[in-house]
């Protein structure tokens, strides 16, 4: 099959061609849309009309992600769509029975600070303590997603907006200012063959954090 011939006779012919050959080949429709992206992108620069050379602005702002990665392997999409799901729909929607979908149950955890968790129950409840203070959290952009092997390197914007009490570690608390936050985030996974993480990288710029809700 002449893929550069499929690609000029329009968009859908190319994709339900190359997601027939995929299949017959052993994939899955997932991959064949990535076979499809790389070959477009390799055309024509990335996809949303970006062209060779583009340069995101503030994700933050303006709610751009870059494409997924070509010539993932299956291993290294699953841990990717993982992960969306874990940040989109689970942790942005406290489903915090799910958690175990992406995270296993001995699950290390380190934080900016430097310190770390080990367990998932532990993990889970700092995570509900978060929305303690910021109700309205949530995690709905992945600007960049980087996958080799095992790990997985994920950038996100976290936002929110102070509205309730804050712990200030010294057993007192923060009094709510109203303000919202958002701020970029990054996220390492080391993941088991199960495609889930047994440990867990997490950098914020908690300064910044302080600075945009109003308590530095």
């Amino acid at each position: 099959m002449d893929r550069r011939a499929v690609l000029r006779n329009g968009a859908g012919t190319a994709l339900g061609a190359l997601a027939l050959t995929t299949v017959l080949d052993g994939g899955t429709p997932a991959e064949a849309a990535d076979r499809y992206r790389s070959l477009s992108e390799h055309k024509g620069g990335h996809k949303s009309g970006r062209r060779s050379g583009f340069k995101m602005g503030d994700p933050v702002k303006t709610r751009e992600e870059y494409p997924w990665p070509k010539d993932l392997t299956r291993e290294e999409r699953r841990n990717l769509e993982t992960f969306d799901v874990a940040d989109f729909d689970v942790y942005s929607h406290q489903d915090w029975d799910r958690f175990a979908e992406s995270h296993d149950q001995d699950v290390r955890v380190h934080w900016p600070d430097g310190h770390y968790t080990d367990g998932l129950d532990i993990h889970v409840e700092d995570m509900k303590a978060q929305f303690l203070w910021a109700p309205d959290i949530k995690i709905e952009v992945h600007p960049i997603r980087i996958a080799k092997g095992n790990f997985t390197a994920v950038t996100g914007v976290w936002e929110g907006t102070f509205t309730g009490p804050m712990p200030d570690g010294k057993g007192g608390f923060f009094k709510p200012t109203g303000k919202r936050f958002a701020l970029h985030m990054v996220t390492i996974g080391v993941l088991n063959k199960r495609g889930v993480m047994e440990e867990e990288f997490l950098f914020f710029d908690q300064l910044t954090m302080q600075r945009q809700v109003g308590l530095a």
